[in-house]
């Protein structure tokens, strides 16, 4: 009977710990300024466009920061950047004759016209790094993986003998098909490193997903891009915190951008090799 009791007692203790009220701080106490900038050597406009970060609960898109000075500099040249729609969008563009040089550093200044936690003065450097010529791609059809088989889009290209880290994107007929972080492809050069890259998968299409599969017929173009480590690891952990195991889980540690003074997101700088081809049957 005693045993009983103390068993009774401990479990009576165990529930009551689990089901003890926790208050979290869900408000805007920690608003944030979040960052999404690009610089390349392809032709201008070039991008910057400013939010804030918002409430758990905040039904509607994220704030736009509007009224920001932005300005990107190589240390010798120095580019505005003006807000599309001056005062409402919070999208700052550069103007179309601008274009970035490769192994040339570039640093993004924004001054807010009302300061965000305290804070007014963001920045942001990345460096722009030469890419590999890409000289083919492929398409190729696997009828036996899956339900009804995947698509893989195979590169052809001779990687540098240093470390080197790719972006890839896909265009469908003209149309960008890696329109999300989450269907952007990131990859090191690990495994191919100084070697002639024969036939690697850059992308793998889900045949059973017609909204976004290829057909016989379509003209697809891929983007090889050079990119910094920092980015690379960048995009790396936003894909990673959106899969976790266990589900439901938050991701192993804080996404790490390079905007100052805590800002989230990041300016990113990159140069690109493009490679097209027709989807056989």
């Amino acid at each position: 009977m005693i045993k009983r009791l103390i068993y009774f007692s401990l479990l009576l203790t165990i529930t009551v710990s689990c089901t003890e009220k926790v208050n979290l701080k869900l408000d805007q106490t920690y608003t944030r300024l979040v960052v999404d900038g690009f610089f390349s050597d392809m032709a201008g406009p070039y991008k910057v466009t400013l939010t804030k970060s918002s409430d758990y609960f905040y039904n509607a898109p994220s704030p736009k920061v509007v009224n920001a000075g932005v300005t990107v500099t190589d240390g010798t040249n120095v580019w505005p950047l003006t807000e599309t729609i001056p005062g409402v969008s919070g999208i700052y563009e550069t103007s179309v004759d601008v274009t970035g040089t490769t192994d040339k550093t570039y640093l993004l200044n924004i001054a807010l016209a009302e300061p965000i936690s305290g804070k007014s003065s963001f920045t942001a450097s990345c460096a722009l790094r030469q890419v590999s010529r890409l000289d083919s791609i492929q398409a190729v059809f696997e009828p036996d993986w899956g339900k009804e088989g995947f698509w893989q889009v195979k590169i052809y290209a001779k990687d540098p003998p240093e470390a080197n880290y790719y972006m890839l994107n896909l265009y469908r007929n003209g149309k960008l098909w890696s329109d999300s972080i989450t269907k952007v492809a990131v990859t090191d050069d690990q495994f191919f490193n100084g070697n002639y890259i024969n036939g690697a998968n850059g992308f793998l299409i889900n045949n059973e997903h017609k909204w976004e599969t290829l057909n016989p017929g379509d003209t697809i173009r891929l983007e090889l891009s050079a990119i910094s480590k920092e980015y690379y690891n960048f995009v790396t952990q936003v894909q990673q915190a959106g899969f976790n195991i266990p589900f439901f889980s938050g991701p192993p540690a804080n996404v790490q951008g390079n905007i100052s003074n805590g800002g989230i997101g990041f300016f990113y700088a990159y140069s690109s090799s493009f490679a097209s081809t027709i989807v056989k049957k």
